[in-house]
């Protein structure tokens, strides 16, 4: 993969996100941040300006559909993947209407992962034509 993304994680779960940094760092992404919560992310999102963020759904605090809310209304161009575990299939529907980019189930894999780097870096070049 060619093109750079700076990616932010945010999962509550210290495995997880050393999870999901692995796959970032296999698919060559360098610039990774992470939140352990959705207040977190979206002040990490404030400073960092990540192109795509992989958003767990239920953080306790602030859960990923409000941080998710309040990140696309500061900045509607960053990218929101929401990481659901069995049983957040409704939180999906509203995620998906809030403007979250796409999902991913849990445990996270490294084909899900790679296939929406792909999408997002084919849609960025075929709007740069």
């Amino acid at each position: 993969m060619q093109k750079q993304l700076r990616v932010l994680i945010c999962d509550d779960s210290v495995l997880i996100r050393k999870k999901l940094r692995d796959i970032l760092e296999v698919c060559q992404m360098k610039e990774i941040e992470e939140a352990e919560n959705g207040v977190a992310a979206v002040e990490k999102a404030r400073t960092f300006k990540p192109d795509l963020v992989f958003m767990d759904i239920v953080m306790p605090g602030k859960d990923g559909i409000e941080a998710l809310e309040e990140i696309k209304s500061e900045n509607p161009k960053i990218k929101v993947v929401m990481a659901s575990s069995a049983g957040t299939q409704s939180h999906l529907k509203k995620a998906l209407d809030l403007g979250a980019y796409d999902f991913i189930q849990k445990p996270v894999t490294l084909e899900s992962v790679t296939s929406i780097i792909e999408k997002m870096i084919n849609e960025g070049e075929s709007a740069h034509v």
